[in-house]
């Protein structure tokens, strides 16, 4: 008994020295103290951003403007540019704070404000596309035709921290990044530019991200503030069960479209060893290029090769698909280009 008595102020006083150092050392932090705004001041914050002025439909105008511009030259700077500066976020999140706290009236007025936001960034796209005529869709455009899980988790993350950053001062000015992770006037741009083409996959396809990125934000949004108690869960649970319902929906096909995404980068991961390594009309002739498409079960190779004139004959050809199609064990439709390569040689004047 002695001997545990003994062993439990040993150990008490080691606490209290572990304690006296711990406190000599931490100083006092209670200035560094976060705390969410109060209610009301978000609420009139948000209120603010809801609200159709006139410096909004400006700001947002000239964004799709930019990102319409941006994308059709493929300058990611100019998108990312375009993106900084589009007011977006902001009727957004109120949408995401009003179902949080059951405010009908903000919620109605957000909803309005991201509407007509929405149809000026797609009409300013589609008269910018309309009246520069590219026909060529870059790889900044395709890229926001096909979205995938990705970019709703992406959207999910992005609307948490949009709404955090709402409710905390000291941390506004993460907001900017908010509106570049998520990347909402993009796909707007890209609906405009699919109407001016009249291209169904286009628009079809930037229509999915847009609505994938504003659920996600919604639904995360009001997690947050729920989790911050702005509302209560009773109250908003109408908007949250309506959210969780839209993102299972949105769920499959992204989920379907990052499936074919991984299996044909895989496909191509092997497709490019196989043809480098292997193929033998690569040891022969200078490989410049290769395309794959996937057409359910079709793969569509396409080979560029850099080669003197009558290097390659058609029985080569025959013979790299039938090779081709042996070691990826499914039918292949091969398609070589050859480009004839001239080599002149000068000798030196003695």
């Amino acid at each position: 008994m002695p001997q545990r008595y003994r062993y439990l102020k040993v150990l008490a006083r080691l606490r209290r020295q572990k304690r006296k150092l711990w406190l000599s050392n931490s100083g006092d932090w209670q200035w560094l103290a976060s705390k969410p705004m109060p209610m009301a001041g978000v609420n009139r914050l948000l209120w603010r951003e809801s609200v159709p002025s006139l410096s909004f439909f400006v700001m947002l105008t000239l964004s799709g403007v930019i990102s319409s511009l941006g994308l059709l030259a493929g300058s990611t700077a100019t998108v990312i540019g375009a993106m900084i500066i589009a007011p977006l976020m902001g009727p957004i999140i109120g949408i995401a704070y009003a179902i949080a706290v059951s405010n009908r009236r903000l919620m109605k007025r957000a909803g309005l404000t991201l509407l007509w936001g929405t149809l000026a960034t797609v009409f300013s796209s589609t008269v910018i596309a309309s009246l520069i005529g590219l026909q060529l869709l870059n790889e900044e455009i395709l890229l926001r035709t096909e979205p995938n899980l990705i970019d709703l988790i992406v959207a999910i993350a992005a609307g948490a921290a949009g709404a955090f950053a709402k409710s905390r001062k000291h941390v506004a000015d993460a907001f900017p990044g908010v509106a570049i992770a998520v990347a909402l006037v993009p796909p707007l741009s890209v609906i405009g530019i699919g109407i001016a083409r009249l291209d169904q996959g286009v628009f079809l396809g930037a229509t999915l991200l847009f609505i994938t990125n504003l659920t996600g934000i919604i639904f995360s949004g009001i997690l947050v503030f729920l989790w911050q108690r702005y509302g209560t869960l009773k109250r908003a649970q109408e908007g949250v069960v309506l959210s969780t319902l839209l993102l299972l929906v949105l769920g499959v096909p992204l989920g379907l479209s990052l499936n074919n995404l991984l299996v044909q980068s895989n496909s191509r991961q092997r497709v490019n060893s196989l043809i480098r390594n292997e193929l033998p009309l690569s040891q022969r002739a200078e490989l410049q290029d290769i395309g794959l498409r996937q057409n359910d079960d079709l793969l569509q190779i396409t080979l560029d090769f850099a080669a003197p004139p009558n290097t390659i004959t058609a029985e080569d050809v025959r013979q790299s698909q039938a090779f081709l199609e042996d070691r990826l064990e499914q039918p292949v439709d091969l398609t070589l280009r050859v480009v004839p390569v001239q080599e002149f040689m000068v000798p030196a004047t003695p």
